[in-house]
C-alpha cells in the first residue's frame, strides 16, 4: 500500500515523459531537432576520439534515458564480481557535486563528500576494501589517464558516461529500469531520452534492473534489488529488513533518480509509505527529515553520506543488496578481452546502496 506523495518540479517532469502526458505533444519538433543533434554528435565526436585507446580496456556504464537507472549500485556489483574472478578494476566518475579545488581527485573512503560528490564517496565506501582505485574528474577522459598512472589495473569503469564521445570506450554497457522502461521512448525535451532508441543497437551489452520485459530491448542481463537491513543512524544498530518492528507507516525520503523505486523496496517489506522525492544529488535539510507526526523516516545510502549536523533519533536508512546474475560477468569478461581466473569465491556480488 502506498501513501501521500510529495514529488519536486524535476520528479513531475520524469513523471510526465514516463507517462506520456498528452501537453508533451506540442513538444515533439524540438525533439526531432535534438534527435537530429544528437546523431550529429555522436558521429563527429565518435571519428575523432575513438580510437584512442587506453593501455586498459574502458567500459563504459551508463543509459540513454534521464532518471535513476542504477548505475552506481550495478557498478559496485560489477567490480565485486570481478574481483571474486581474480580481476581488478578501477571506477572514473564525473564527480557530481564535488567542490575540490583540483581534479582529478583520488577518492577514498574518508575523503569528504563534498569534495567528489555523494556517488564516488559511495564507491568508495563500499570498495574500499577491495583495492579498487576511484577517481574523479568533470573530464573523464583526464580521470582514466590519471586513474591509469596511478596504479594498475585491468579494466576501467565509467560510471556513466556514454555520452561522453571525446573519451574513447572498448566496451559499452546500458542499463535501463525495468519498471519504468524508455518511458514514451521519446528525446528530449518531448521524452526522457538522451538519444533515439535505436542507440541500442550499437551498445555492447543491455542491462535490465528487474525482472520486466521492455518491448523492442533486449536483455542481455538483468539485475536486481533485494532490501537487506535498516539501519538506525543515531545508535547504528541495524536490524534484518525482514525484522521491523517499528511503525508499518513510514515516511520515505529519497534524493534520487528514482525515488519511486525507493518507495517499492520499502513497499515490498509490507510498509505503507508516505514518499518525498528530492532532486537527484540534493542534500537534505532538516526540513526533508522532520515531520509532525514523528513516524519513523527511512532514507537511502546514497543521501546518509551527505548528512551533517545532529541526526534525528527516528531516522534510518535502507540498506540494499544489489544482485547481479554471473553470467552476464562472464560476458562482459568475454568482450573485454579479459581472463577470468578460477577463486573459488561467490560469483553474486552486492552492494548497500540505491542510486
Amino acid at each position: 500500500m502506498s501513501g501521500a506523495k510529495s514529488l519536486s518540479v524535476e520528479q513531475r517532469l520524469l513523471r510526465a515523459w514516463y507517462s506520456d502526458s498528452w501537453w508533451l505533444v506540442f513538444l515533439r519538433p524540438v525533439s526531432w531537432l535534438f534527435s537530429g543533434l544528437a546523431r550529429a554528435r555522436r558521429r563527429r565526436l565518435q571519428n575523432r576520439f575513438q580510437g584512442r585507446a587506453f593501455k586498459a580496456p574502458v567500459a563504459v556504464i551508463g543509459n540513454i534515458s534521464l532518471g535513476g537507472s542504477g548505475k552506481t549500485p550495478t557498478i559496485i556489483a560489477l567490480v565485486k564480481s570481478l574481483a571474486a574472478r581474480g580481476i581488478k578494476a578501477g571506477v572514473v566518475s564525473r564527480g557530481y557535486g564535488g567542490r575540490a579545488r583540483r581534479f582529478p581527485l583520488e577518492v577514498k573512503f574518508d575523503t569528504d563528500v563534498t569534495l567528489c560528490g555523494d556517488e564516488p564517496k559511495l564507491l568508495a565506501l563500499e570498495l574500499s576494501s577491495l583495492g579498487c582505485p576511484i577517481v574523479v574528474a568533470p573530464d573523464r577522459l583526464m580521470a582514466v589517464e590519471y586513474l591509469l598512472a596511478l596504479t594498475d589495473v585491468d579494466i576501467v569503469l565509467s560510471d556513466d558516461g556514454l555520452q561522453h564521445y571525446s573519451m574513447h570506450r572498448d566496451l559499452e554497457i546500458v542499463l535501463i529500469d525495468g519498471a519504468r522502461g524508455l518511458g514514451n521512448g521519446r528525446t528530449l525535451p518531448a521524452g526522457p531520452l538522451r538519444e533515439p532508441v535505436e542507440r541500442l543497437l550499437e551498445v555492447d551489452l543491455v542491462l535490465i534492473n528487474g525482472q520486466a520485459d521492455i518491448p523492442g530491448v533486449r536483455a542481455d542481463g538483468r539485475i536486481g534489488l533485494q532490501p537487506r537491513l535498516f539501519r538506525h543512524l543515531a545508535s547504528n544498530k541495524t536490524v534484518a529488513a525482514d525484522n521491523w518492528r517499528e511503525s508499518r507507516v513510514v515516511h520515505g525520503v529519497a534524493a534520487i533518480g528514482n525515488p519511486e523505486r525507493f518507495a517499492a523496496s520499502l513497499q515490498s517489506l509490507g510498509l505503507e509509505v508516505l514518499l518525498h522525492g528530492r532532486d537527484d544529488h540534493k542534500v537534505l535539510s532538516p526540513g526533508d527529515l522532520e515531520y509532525a507526526d514523528q513516524l519513523p523516516v527511512i532514507i537511502t545510502a546514497k543521501d546518509a553520506v551527505k548528512l551533517g549536523g545532529p541526526i534525528p533519533d527516528n531516522l534510518w536508512v535502507l540498506d540494499v543488496e544489489m544482485v547481479l546474475e554471473p553470467t552476464f560477468a562472464d560476458e562482459f569478461i568475454a568482450k573485454a578481452g579479459l581472463v577470468a581466473l578460477d577463486t573459488g569465491a561467490d560469483r553474486s556480488a552486492v552492494n548497500d546502496t540505491q542510486d
